[in-house]
């Protein structure tokens, strides 16, 4: 199977401050730092540097605490049982002649 690489993070936060030059709300983030530009924490979107280079059969076999593990890398949803969990990630990452 292939492996969890390492992960960008990208900040969504506009570089001019917030509208009229003052800086944008910050929010806390799940480990409790400020998100934002000028906050300590870092927020934002992110996408793992390589896509997951799994097969059907690696779908098929994956453990739940996996499955778990590659969904929310990516930000998606990790709700439902486990073969729920294994079908949204194979429509999400195999292409439709790999089902």
């Amino acid at each position: 199977m292939g492996s969890l690489g390492p992960t960008v993070t990208v900040s969504m936060a506009k570089p001019n401050g917030g509208v009229g030059g003052q800086p944008p709300e910050q929010e806390r983030n799940e480990g409790g730092g400020r998100c934002g530009v000028f906050g300590s924490g870092v927020c934002g979107f992110r996408m793992p540097l390589h896509y997951p280079r799994y097969k059907k059969a690696d779908y098929e076999a994956m453990p739940e605490w996996r499955v778990d593990c590659l969904l929310r890398e990516y930000g998606l949803p990790a709700d439902g049982d486990l073969d729920s969990k294994r079908r949204f990630a194979m429509g999400a990452f195999l292409w439709p002649d790999e089902y």
